[in-house]
């Protein structure tokens, strides 16, 4: 794949995406007790070609029937991330409320541009029992989270990722970007977005390495085997408890696709979600990715965008598989920067 990252590595560098978080997390909290939630905001100013796939067994989820390629809304102005469960979807309606004040949604009355209709499909993880049980994303949360949209934004324990683990260690938010620099993709980007809290296993018990690394191999991301103590000692952790699950995402593209391609991008997407958590998409799991196209970049010379899916599939063919890739070092990403107990705490830089 003849590519290199965005300048952030980061899901922001697809032109017209933006990412914001709000949480509350207790430094004092313990389990159980104290704040310890958020939820993320992926923000498209002007909209977004918009599909998901839900692989999960027990997926919370907000408007994916709306994002079937079959039906009729061909757009979202924003995708909610959240922790809190099914109550961390009421943080959608904050959102949904920022949007309004600022015209963006599908509009209504041609007299009247303040009448619209934002579309805000979401998805959450399952993080009740690492806080206090009653403090979940409220509607305030998702307002200010949209607020905070921008180019630049935090990784880790942060936002969504705030009260997320992934297996027997912590996890959070991770990200990462691929820009194309040859062939039918050449100046498109893809970026990926991932809330990592799986039940499943996020590294190799034998070495210690991600299982996201498998792809780019170790050295690209400056890891090496672990040390037999430090690997014993990370394989002594507590196993997770079965009930606090689920990886949800996001991939984007600047390229123009329409929603039938964006189902595509989205479903080859899960495979860099399985290459680096084992198992992945188990019934305790509601891994859900969405996926979206801004359309911003134009064309490579020689390279015309197709108009519709499935006009040119080698383009296609390479933004699934740039996708894949950004999904598995996102999850590397998300678990290399969380805290308590981190990966990188655990093995070292």
């Amino acid at each position: 794949m003849n590519d290199s990252a965005g300048p952030n590595n980061s899901i922001t560098d697809v032109a017209g995406v933006l990412v914001g978080h709000h949480h509350e997390i207790d430094p004092n909290a313990t389990l159980g007790s104290g704040a310890v939630t958020g939820c993320t905001v992926v923000r498209v100013p002007g909209g977004a070609t918009a599909s998901v796939d839900v692989r999960g067994g027990g997926p919370g989820t907000r408007e994916t029937d709306l994002l079937d390629p079959g039906n009729t809304v061909r757009q979202v102005n924003a995708v909610l991330l959240t922790g809190g469960s099914a109550y961390g979807l009421a943080a959608a309606d904050g959102v949904m409320r920022w949007l309004e004040e600022h015209g963006e949604g599908i509009p209504m009355d041609p007299a009247d541009p303040a009448r619209v209709v934002p579309i805000v499909p979401g998805a959450v993880i399952f993080d009740l029992p690492v806080g206090a049980w009653n403090i979940r994303p409220t509607a305030d949360f998702g307002f200010l989270a949209a607020e905070a949209a921008a180019v630049d934004f935090a990784r880790g324990s942060v936002g969504a990722g705030a009260g997320a683990r992934a297996g027997s260690i912590k996890g959070g938010v991770g990200t990462a970007s691929v820009r194309y620099t040859d062939g039918p993709a050449a100046g498109i980007t893809v970026g990926a977005l991932i809330i990592a809290n799986p039940v499943g296993s996020v590294f190799d018990p034998r070495t210690g390495l991600p299982w996201g690394a498998g792809t780019d191999g170790p050295e690209h991301f400056g890891l090496r085997p672990a040390a037999a103590d430090r690997l014993a000692a990370a394989n002594a952790l507590p196993v997770k408890g079965t009930v606090l699950n689920t990886t949800i995402g996001v991939v984007a593209t600047d390229a123009a696709l329409d929603p039938a391609a964006c189902r595509r991008l989205a479903t080859t997407a899960h495979d860099g979600l399985a290459r680096a958590i084992r198992p992945a998409h188990s019934p305790l799991d509601g891994d859900t990715l969405f996926a979206l196209a801004t359309g911003a970049t134009a064309p490579a010379p020689g390279f015309p965008l197709p108009p519709a899916f499935p006009a040119d599939l080698l383009l296609l063919d390479q933004l699934c598989t740039a996708a894949a890739v950004c999904v598995e070092r996102a999850i590397v990403d998300a678990i290399s920067v969380a805290e308590i107990p981190s990966y990188t705490e655990l093995f070292g830089e």
